[in-house]
Order: C-alpha cells, then structure tokens, then sequence
C-alpha cells in the first residue's frame, strides 16, 4: 500500500482584458498581458525591512519604501498576500459545473472551478507531471482538466483520472492536483496561501452573513467586469479607498448619492456640508425604520486592526432617491437581488483587509478586488452583478448600471498614481492623517501588525 498527502496551497491574482491607466490621465485603455515575476525575500532584506517597520510613527503616512521598494514588495507577498484570507472572485463566476476562473499573482496560479457536484473547488494550476500549467485562460468551461503537455488528466475534483503509460508501482490517488484552501462567503470566494490559514475567518464570516443573506449572491450573475491596471502601489490603492477625504472634489458622480460627510464627526463637519448632513440623518432614521421592520442588520461592525483577519461591515443610506449607485439614486435594475421588496435599502458596504471592498445595494451588487502587480502596479477588478434572472435591456441599462463607479474608478485610478508619483520624490515626507481618515490610520496599523507578526516567525 502507498501512503500520501493531497498538499494544501493556495494564491491569487487576475487575467483578462486589462485597462491600463495612463498616470494623471483620464483612463484611456489598451488591452495589456500582465507577466509578473516574484523572487523569494532575501534575507537582508528582512533586516532593511524590519527597522522601517519598527519606526513607524502611528498617524503619520508610511515612509517611502513601502510603497517604492522591490523588498517591500517580496515582504508584502510573503507576509500578507500569502498568509491571509484573500478575496478573488464570486460563485456567479463559474455558475455551471466545469466553468473555471484562474487566478494569478506573482509566480502562483490558482483554478477556480466548479466540479461536477456544483461545489466550487481551488486547485493549484500546475500539472503533478513535470510542472505544466494547465489552464492558460483566464476563465472558460471544462470537462476534465487535461494537461496540453503530456495529457495527464485530472477529474473536476481534482483526483487523477489519466497519467499515459507508467511504471508498475505508479498509485494515481498520490497524484491528484494540489488543492488550495478556499470559502465561501454567501457566495463571496476568499483563498489562503498559508498552510495554516488564519482560524478567525469563520468568526469574522459569521458576523458577516447575516447582513449579506437577503442579497442572496449566489442567486446573481455577472453583469459586467472591468480590471483597470493604477499605476500605483497596492497600499496606496487601498488607503485611497479607506477614506472620502476626497471625494468632495474628485468624485463628482459618486457624491450624487455617496453623502460627503463620511469619515467626519458630527461636530467636524464643515459649514458647506451641513445640508448634506442633515439629509444624512434624515435617511439613515428611514433606512433604520425599514431595516428593523424587515428585522435586516444595519449597525456597523468595525474591527479593523488587531486582528489578522480584520473589516468592517455597516449599512448605510445614500442620497438622493437613496436606491442604488446612479446618478439620481434610483435603482438601476428592475429585477431586485433575492426576495427584497424595495430597493430603497441604502448601501450594505463591506471592508475586507487587505484587499476588498463591496457595495450591495438592493437591485444589485459591486464587488472590487486589489491584486499587486509590481511595486507599482496594481490590478483593480470590479465586478458588478444583478439577479440570475434579470435580463439586460429589459431589466437594466448596462451604461446607467456601470456608469459611477466605471468612472469613480477612473478618477481614483489617476489620484493613487499622482500619490505614486509622489511617495518616489526624494522630498517625500510622510505627513499626519486628518480626522477624517480614521480608517485609513486602522489600515496601516493592520498592516504594520501582520508585518511584525511574520518577522517574528
């Protein structure tokens, strides 16, 4: 009898057609093959890396080699993208059994695949023969996964169907594909590249389901996707995104219905945003009204740092017709997500650290994913997702759907790479965050947490 082990993996990433944002531009596209290549983290760059960590000075911006430096970069890989819960795509991604995304970040790539018994698995993406990958597009549908090389052929389970001509003492059942570690959260897909996985993500997945199950995600499809390659590093993609500082200026569709004063203290909020204020208030004790009568969550959750797998989850309400992420705030599709019966339930918005965010608003869903490219690059994906049953044309418009936040991306997209830009300037100087970027504080400190953490290993 031969004994083996079914090794425990796991990665992440994105191919597809890619915008690629024009630094300080207005994001112009072209379809680019990204090709990532990651080396392991020297050792000497342990030492470097360590006493910038130390330094670090609470409420003040990191120091330039965190979002420059080639050992940052490995460090980040090794110490947070490796060891944590990442988020990489939704079950509405592969709705049929066979129907598979790969998932690429550095020199790992990961199959998501839906098998035969409509369970979504995560397999490594290299042949258990000499090392092939198998799949090289970035999604498609399968029956058994073959290897184009020597034709080894694995089941959608990932067991070892197929292997040609062996030798005698050859046991198929020692051969199937690596599997990676994988959840799903209400139909969100998360993958860990740690042979141990972080054991607080069911905690953290449990306070988090009851706010997203009448959404019912898994009864959606994908509307559209969009990957947008900024120019930037992933951090300052991520702190872009923690805060609304802003967004008075630079995100003139967004705030038709995404109120000014987030992040703000009620005593701090300018003059010029007390109108909106007020209708903040006014909003938020209707949302309160109609969530408490469909007994649906709405409080925040935050915990954000102090813990490896930290968020925050809260629904809020939106301004102007306060149904969805539109221009006027109507909904944009008439075919509302699960069984709700009004679209006028504000924004069910999620923080994943470190490199999520989502927006679930009753006629449909917005997910966005960081993935890191280089020290300076990162790929952007957003996904927007209706009812599996709402048809394009009828139910929604794709432009009036996609519209905000296809151009809320593009405005982030040219801010982070003037930041980018910045942070390079031999002048460079990390500054002192406001008030208002409280969240922005929680992320870094999160950050500067796991990176001791891993140091001390």
């Amino acid at each position: 009898m031969v004994l083996c082990t079914n090794t425990r993996f796991s990665c992440r990433g994105s191919r597809a057609t890619l915008q690629e944002h024009v630094p300080g531009g207005s994001g112009a596209s072209a379809s680019e093959e990204v090709i990532v290549t990651v080396s392991a983290e020297p050792a000497s760059d342990r030492r470097t890396t360590a006493g910038l960590v130390a330094r670090r000075k609470p409420g003040r911006a990191l120091e330039a080699p965190f979002y420059t430096g080639e050992e940052f970069f490995a460090l980040d890989l090794a110490a947070i993208f490796a060891a944590h819960w990442i988020f990489v795509a939704t079950e509405a991604e592969v709705p049929e059994p066979g129907d598979y995304v790969t998932v690429d970040l550095g020199r790992y790539s990961v199959i998501l695949l839906r098998d035969d018994d409509e369970q979504v698995r995560a397999f490594h993406n290299v042949c258990r023969h000499r090392g092939a990958r198998i799949l090289s597009d970035a999604a498609g549908s399968t029956g058994n996964l073959v290897c184009g090389y020597h034709q080894w052929t694995y089941a959608t389970d990932g067991a070892l169907l197929h292997a040609g001509q062996q030798a005698p003492d050859f046991a198929k059942n020692c051969w199937g594909l690596k599997r990676v570690e994988l959840r799903s959260v209400e139909g969100l897909l998360f993958l860990c590249l740690a042979p141990e996985p972080p054991a607080d993500f069911e905690e953290v997945a449990a306070q988090v389901r009851p706010y997203l199950a009448a959404h019912r995600l898994r009864h959606t499809k994908v509307a559209a996707q969009e990957d947008l390659v900024e120019h930037a590093n992933w951090k300052l993609v991520m702190e872009n995104n923690r805060e609304c500082y802003h967004c008075e200026a630079g995100h003139p569709e967004l705030t038709c219905t995404f109120f000014p004063t987030y992040g703000y203290r009620p005593d701090e909020i300018p003059d010029r945003l007390l109108p909106a204020h007020r209708r903040y208030l006014d909003a938020s004790a209707e949302l309160a009204r109609e969530c408490d009568r469909r007994s649906m969550p709405y409080e925040p959750i935050e915990e954000l740092s102090g813990r490896p797998t930290a968020f925050r989850v809260q629904r809020e309400a939106l301004d102007g017709a306060g149904e969805s992420y539109t221009r006027d705030g109507r909904a944009a599709s008439r075919k509302l997500l699960g069984e709700l019966d009004t679209p006028r339930l504000g924004r069910l918005s999620l923080h994943y650290q470190p490199n999520s965010w989502f927006h679930f608003l009753g006629d449909h869903a917005i997910t966005f994913s960081a993935l890191p490219l280089a020290a300076d690059r990162t790929l952007v994906r957003t996904t927007w997702l209706v009812h599996a049953d709402a048809v394009e044309g009828t139910d929604y418009d794709l432009e009036t759907l996609t519209d905000v936040w296809r151009r809320t991306n593009a405005q982030d997209g040219a801010l982070v790479a003037r930041a980018q830009a910045g942070v390079g300037d031999p002048a460079y100087e990390p500054g002192p965050y406001a008030p208002t970027e409280s969240h922005v504080e929680e992320f870094v400190t999160w950050y500067i947490e796991r990176l001791k953490e891993h140091q001390n290993r």
